[in-house]
């Protein structure tokens, strides 16, 4: 049947899906109810709740696709992957585009890795010196007196050596093959589907795939001249294998090779610290993120807990410094009012981190499809003054997609809104951290 296909957040009703044993068992496991809800209602029929994750999720009755709404398509979200990491992964983006014209998210991921592990074949695949250890009918490298004497004793057919043989069975190779083994299982597009096995069939000639754990091969690569090459490769790879891709785990695959979906959570607040490193890149604002404050909190003993706002800006040293909160937040506010919870948060934020005589503010940065003005909350005391104020700002994602020049608009409508009276002449070198 045709794929289900739903913009994130939206709830659709499928009539007609008769769910396996199995399906029931994936839709109610816990690492797909925390990114879809799948239920079934009477009649066999489907009801698809999606929310900020994005993808595809394959049962053996349907197969359903949640869209980016607010990022524009599927390779805008691959856009802001590539931008919130620092990469150029994705060169020649026209030709991606005309190719990956109607690929759900996992198949562009595939096409991705599928054209990076053709360039590494084509130039040739790393090889390095792995050493081995076996018998053998002749000397090779040295030979292992005491294991011979211990396994082979009298017997000289066979001789224990100890050598090291230029292979491309390596780390960086192993990565690769094992990615293309799963694009050439899960990939939905026909075409593409043969160029992954004819790829992988070509990797499983030069190197092994069994036993690639890959968070272990995440936590172990490195990079220098001699592999450089590979790490975009290597990029899409542990993104499809479901290993820390980029700079955080967006490809929440939960254990379950039924889903492949990104947190656009967790990817839109990279990006907005991205935005905002850049914006301030070489003043004399820093950009701290993820900086958590542990004595914001009290109790009658000393801290109680800490809070962590997403961004913070600093402009200035000590107690006359000027500081202020960001947080991120990937929700709907173009069309409605900020939350109460997400209100309370950034009037606690401003009113926690700023060390100045000026009014304490904070501001929440949204996603939007479109340009919406910024507004402003104020928080007042009973007496009318203002205690703190928090500031909401639209960023129009799909045009800050649309090239360098787009972005560069966008940081400096941001460094006036966030830090007013700023002068690009005063910038004395990057500060940002």
């Amino acid at each position: 049947m045709e794929p289900i296909v739903l913009d994130e957040y939206e709830t659709k009703r499928v009539p007609g899906v008769v769910p396996s044993g199995a399906d029931i068992a994936v839709a109610e496991s816990e690492a797909l109810t925390r990114r879809i809800r799948l239920r079934w209602l009477r009649g066999d029929a489907l009801e698809v709740t999606a929310g900020s994750h994005i993808g595809v999720v394959n049962l053996e009755c349907a197969s359903i696709h949640v869209r980016p709404k607010l990022v524009g398509s599927e390779l805008g979200v691959l856009e802001m992957l590539d931008y919130a990491a620092g990469l150029d992964s994705l060169r020649d983006l026209p030709l991606v585009q005309r190719l990956g014209s109607g690929l759900n998210l996992r198949d562009l991921v595939c096409l991705l890795l599928t054209r990076e592990c053709d360039r590494l074949l084509r130039h040739g695949l790393r090889r390095d010196y792995l050493r081995r250890e076996e018998a053998l009918p002749v000397v090779r490298g040295r030979l292992l007196a005491d294991r011979q004497i211990m396994r082979r004793f009298g017997r000289l057919d066979r001789l224990e050596c100890r050598y090291d043989e230029r292979s491309a069975d390596i780390l960086d190779n192993r990565l690769c093959a094992a990615a293309l083994r799963v694009a050439a299982r899960t990939v939905s597009d026909p075409g593409l589907r043969g160029h992954a096995r004819r790829l992988a069939a070509d990797f499983a000639a030069l190197c092994g795939t069994e036993g690639v754990d890959v968070r272990a091969v995440a936590e172990r690569l490195a990079y220098d001249r001699a592999n450089e090459h590979y790490r975009n490769a290597h990029r899409w790879a542990l993104m499809l294998l479901g290993g820390t891709s980029f700079s955080s785990l967006y490809a929440d695959h939960g254990g379950t090779s039924h889903a492949f979906m990104i947190d656009m959570n967790a990817l839109f607040e990279d990006f907005v610290i991205r935005l905002l490193r850049d914006a301030f890149a070489g003043s004399d604002v820093a950009v701290r993120a993820q900086e958590s404050l542990p004595r914001a909190v009290r109790g009658e003993v000393g801290s109680y807990t800490s809070i962590q706002p997403d961004v913070q800006l600093v402009r200035g040293v000590g107690t006359r410094a000027r500081r202020c909160s960001v947080d991120a937040k990937y929700k709907l506010y173009a069309d409605k009012k900020v939350a109460t919870p997400d209100l309370y948060q950034s009037f606690v934020y401003a009113k926690a981190v700023s060390g100045s005589p000026e009014t304490p503010t904070a501001f929440i940065i949204y996603a939007s499809d479109r340009d919406v003005r910024p507004k402003t909350v104020s928080l007042h005391r009973r007496d009318g003054d203002v205690a703190a104020r928090v500031t909401y700002v639209a960023v129009n994602v799909p045009e800050a997609l649309r090239g360098s020049g787009a972005r560069e608009l966008l940081c400096d409508g941001l460094r006036d809104l966030m830090m007013p009276g700023y002068d690009q002449r005063t910038r004395v070198g990057t500060t940002s951290a």
